[in-house]
């Protein structure tokens, strides 16, 4: 799915494609721990578009999965990257300097609720912004192919 060669476009968000940049050029020396949080890179294919569209995002880990929280900062609505991976579930990490192929889900519902308090105790907020939401903030799990 993913041609090496491929360009990809980074986040439009300013402060975002910066820190995505400087992560990818230090193979991620600069940039994995962000404001004491674990920072990966997740690439995903637009579900539009058909281009390749990297950001930064926060993550955990339950054993080998990574966790993310699609909670668009409780925007009412979904964030793009977690559409376009709900569309086209196969996805590039980077992880440090590691970089692989995943595929991602959204977690069901009766995992999500361990997972969901795994992903708060890193970042509370996650609580702060589904209260404002309006909608139920999908939890991501994505395990190596």
């Amino acid at each position: 799915m993913y041609d090496e060669d491929e360009e990809v476009f980074d986040s439009t968000t300013d402060w975002v494609g910066r820190h995505v940049r400087r992560y990818v050029e230090t193979d991620g020396r600069d940039g994995h721990l962000y404001q004491g949080m674990r920072i990966l890179l997740l690439t995903t294919r637009g579900r539009k578009s058909g281009k390749l569209r990297r950001t930064a995002l926060i993550y955990g880990q339950d054993g080998d999965r990574y966790l993310l929280v699609a909670s668009n900062g409780g925007a009412p609505r979904h964030p793009a990257w977690y559409l376009n991976l709900v569309e086209h579930p196969e996805v590039r990490l980077q992880v440090g300097a590691d970089r692989f192929t995943a595929r991602a889900r959204t977690a069901t519902a009766e995992e999500k609720p361990p997972l969901w308090r795994l992903m708060t105790s890193i970042f509370p907020l996650y609580d702060t912004y589904q209260a404002k939401a309006g909608r139920d903030i999908p939890l991501v799990i994505m395990e190596r192919v």
